[in-house]
């Protein structure tokens, strides 16, 4: 349940659209505030959203997709790492494997139509976990979603339209040192599918380790 970090672009980017610079200065007021996270992810999704609105949000060169896997740009690194903004661009048909985050994240849909489902860890006794779907839903532009752990925050994303998706991507922390968002990638097989959703409360991914 290993991940690669992505091949991003060296140093601390800064965002040089209009439309960056007064999203990444209403970021900064927030991560300057020294609020829980859960409120600064909150916040900070309705700072992405009203950037979405902006045709002119990102350069050309954040806007290129990739051959065989979705691609991700990195486009701004706040001076002290505190949060990073990257842009992932699909082609129809691309997704992410399922995974959670090692940060809070904040995700809002630029351009194109994605598909995220979520999941729910549990346990089959003997500490033998599986995954759940929560739910699946389409994402349109302008949709933003918030993920902040330790709540489990399982979720796989794809690119369910006919044409290129767009999304912007906040994470809280220094995504140019770390390469990655993702803190553990599930395999295809734990997803239980045509099963009732348990009874049991949902577990989470950290308390299961620290129990082994």
């Amino acid at each position: 349940m290993s991940h690669q970090a992505y091949a991003l672009e060296a140093g601390r980017p800064v965002g040089r659209t209009q439309g960056l610079r007064r999203l990444t200065r209403s970021l900064d007021t927030l991560v300057s505030g020294g609020n829980e996270p859960s409120v600064v992810a909150a916040r900070a999704g309705v700072a992405l959203r009203a950037a979405l609105d902006d045709p002119g949000l990102l350069a050309p060169r954040h806007c290129e997709p990739a051959q065989q896997r979705y691609r991700p740009h990195l486009v701004h690194v706040h001076p002290d790492g505190l949060y990073s903004v990257l842009s992932l661009v699909w082609k129809p048909g691309q997704a992410t494997p399922i995974h959670d985050h090692v940060c809070w994240c904040v995700v809002g849909v630029w351009r194109g139509l994605e598909r995220e489902t979520t999941y729910d860890l549990h346990e089959a006794g003997d500490l033998n976990p599986y995954l759940v779907c929560r739910r699946s839903g389409i994402a349109a532009p302008g949709d933003v979603s918030v993920l902040v752990p330790p709540d489990e925050d399982i979720h796989r994303v794809e690119n369910c339209g006919s044409g290129l998706a767009i999304s912007i991507h906040v994470y809280g922390d220094d995504i140019s040192v770390l390469g990655s968002s993702i803190n553990r990638e599930f395999e295809e097989d734990l997803v239980r599918r045509n099963v009732p959703v348990p009874d049991a409360a949902p577990l989470s991914w950290r308390a299961l380790d620290r129990r082994r």
